[in-house]
């Protein structure tokens, strides 16, 4: 009797901590999703609505047009042409979507990250710089590590979700690439965009002290016009 309850105990105890190591919210698909009181709710999603089944073409799950280049007419040189649930409503739900990204020469995608998503990235056309940069190393005499690479038509390389990352373009010509993305939506947060672009500014003393550099440097920065690519 005594070990069918160390048994039964036993039994107990590994399925509870199972169940708790298996628990977890859903991944977000937006930046943020205030909570309501339930009286106060309307239908507000983590993501998209869902169609009514009856009411689903095949449009839905098609988007045209990642044969025509993008414009690279502005001051970075680059245009990211995305297709996420927001172009392709088909994506709902299924964690994935695509991007066309153009560079003219010395065209940049700038630093920037995916909160939401890791990417794999496609050269077709052109030779590219690529890189991201690790999170803090635990060890506080480390820095954060550099992967960089040149890359050549054909060949494929991966950020992982969340890291800063960034694509130049070294070569003479124009450079194209596809790259998929893990996540419907997975967010595009350009570093030098949100720190030195937002609304309302952040308090130059912060910035001042972050970047350790004279209050003029940052208000300089701060009175540019960001440009975003996509």
């Amino acid at each position: 009797m005594k070990m069918a309850l160390v048994s039964i105990a036993t039994i107990f105890v590994v399925a509870f901590f199972a169940t708790f190591a298996y628990a977890s919210d859903p991944s977000p698909l937006q930046d943020f999703c205030v909570a309501v009181n339930d009286t106060e709710a309307f239908v507000f999603v983590n993501g998209k609505i869902c169609k009514n089944p009856n009411m689903v073409v095949a449009e839905d799950f098609l988007f045209r047009g990642l044969n025509k280049p993008g414009n690279t007419s502005n001051p970075l040189g680059s245009r990211v042409t995305p297709v996420t649930v927001n172009q392709l409503p088909g994506l709902n739900t299924l964690g994935i979507s695509a991007v066309r990204i153009d560079y003219a020469p010395n065209g940049l995608n700038p630093p920037h990250t995916h909160p939401r998503a890791t990417e794999i990235l496609i050269l077709l056309k052109g030779t590219l710089y690529v890189g991201f940069v690790t999170s803090n190393p635990a060890d506080p005499a480390l820095k954060n590590k550099l992967f960089a690479t040149y890359l050549h038509p054909g060949d494929v390389f991966v950020f992982p979700q969340g890291l800063i990352h960034f694509q130049f373009n070294v070569g003479k010509t124009n450079a194209v690439a596809f790259a998929g993305l893990s996540s419907q939506n997975p967010g595009v947060i350009t570093i030098a965009n949100a720190v030195f672009g937002s609304d309302p500014p952040i308090n130059p003393a912060v910035l001042t002290k972050a970047f350790q550099v004279e209050k003029d440097v940052i208000e300089y920065l701060q009175a540019q016009f960001w440009w975003n690519i996509d």
